[in-house]
């Protein structure tokens, strides 16, 4: 049964760990996990899935995958893991000021980009081209086959056996799904039904909103660090550009990083301050007893205001237009995809090229199981070891 009395709670401002809203995701009752093991004495369900996602494979590579540039551009610029954890940090600080269990939603923060391949949204696109003929690639549902088959830690299981609120947060975090669904996806409900239909908790919304908060932010950094566009550039920019010149008329002219900081510091705020109001008022008005109600929900409860909503997406515009299609980063993204497209045609007609483990789950050369095995291969690759394989595999070097 949950541990707080009957009711409704809207918590003060910064409520105190201890205190947990009613609908917020209760570890005591967790719908547990696909196979039955004895749970942790120090630490919760969610605490555990924390931790075992840290210590996943999965996890560590995502070290050397792209976030924007490719992995040899510098060391400022983020990665998936820097991402991956600037977003748990967000998702960690909104769950404590609500309520929620912080664990959990930290646990999907963490776990949100496991599923991306290598060189970011680019060899993504790449890998759902070549296998588009038998269910294409999509990165939450790979994420999905990592922590419920791929991740070999265990001798009684594949996957890290997480619990199933982890789970449905994982695949869910944006919303209900719909058919038709991921190959991945469609195959692990059919198993143990994730109610894909309905709403994630409000934890994994949360770990939503957090990843957009931080890539907003972090891009706006790393474009203006990499030179992509100016701070002049910004001064016009959507959600930005108040900010900019406000921050120009108190200090001036300021060193790059100073100005960022400052510039960075404040629309978090903004972002963030906004998310809590509307998250409150929606919540306020949904009045939820349960984190059950929370899935019953005809929209999503945790957002931003319409009117920051939209300068969300207009900065997005701005930062797809100025950073994501500029010429420096499109030169080696497209590159990137060709790496891809030739690592899937050469394993694909000798998947001998591959380590043994893998080539052993291979069918004919040609055929979609093989096809299926050298997409998982290719999906877990890093940037680096991408370039290396290629390397290996066609006896050519490729400069990104």
């Amino acid at each position: 049964m949950p541990d707080q009395a009957p009711g409704h709670l809207i918590p003060p401002l910064y409520a105190p760990p201890s205190a947990r809203a009613v609908y917020a995701t209760v570890p005591a009752i967790s719908r547990g996990r696909f196979h039955a093991e004895p749970e942790s004495a120090t630490r919760t369900c969610y605490q555990r899935d924390r931790d075992r996602i840290i210590h996943s494979a999965a996890f560590r590579r995502l070290k050397h995958k792209t976030q924007v540039f490719v992995q040899h551009e510098g060391d400022y610029y983020r990665t998936r893991l820097t991402h991956s954890l600037e977003v748990a940090q967000i998702a960690r600080s909104l769950a404590r000021v609500l309520a929620l269990d912080e664990d959990l939603a930290e646990a999907l923060a963490l776990a949100h980009d496991l599923g991306h391949t290598p060189f970011g949204h680019a060899g993504e696109d790449a890998l759902s081209a070549v296998t588009a003929d038998f269910g294409g690639f999509d990165h939450n549902a790979h994420g999905l086959r990592l922590v419920t088959k791929l991740e070999h830690r265990y001798a009684e299981f594949d996957g890290l056996n997480l619990t199933w609120e982890t789970l449905e947060g994982l695949v869910k975090h944006n919303g209900p799904l719909h058919p038709p669904l991921a190959g991945p996806i469609r195959s692990f409900d059919a198993r143990w039904n994730l109610d894909l239909a309905h709403w994630s908790s409000l934890e994994a919304q949360i770990a939503s909103l957090a990843d957009d908060i931080a890539y907003v932010n972090h891009d706006i950094d790393d474009g203006l660090r990499a030179e992509l566009f100016s701070i002049a550039d910004l001064e016009g920019a959507p959600l930005a550009g108040p900010h900019v010149r406000a921050i120009r008329a108190r200090f001036g002219t300021i060193e790059l990083g100073r100005f960022i900081g400052e510039l960075v510091r404040v629309l978090m705020s903004v972002m963030v301050d906004d998310l809590l109001a509307e998250t409150r008022r929606r919540i306020s008005a949904a009045h939820p007893a349960a984190a059950a109600d929370v899935r019953g929900q005809g929209g999503g409860l945790v957002a931003f205001s319409p009117a920051v909503a939209g300068d969300v997406a207009a900065i997005k515009r701005f930062l797809f237009a100025h950073m994501y299609r500029h010429p420096r980063v499109m030169v080696p993204v497209n590159r990137a995809k060709g790496v891809i497209s030739d690592l899937f045609a050469a394993f694909s007609a000798d998947p001998a090229k591959m380590p043994p483990d893998w080539a052993a789950a291979c069918g004919a050369p040609g055929d979609s199981t093989t096809g299926g095995v050298v997409r998982d291969y290719i999906a877990g690759m890093t940037d680096r070891y991408a370039l290396a394989e290629y390397r290996r595999v066609t006896g050519r070097e490729i400069e990104l």
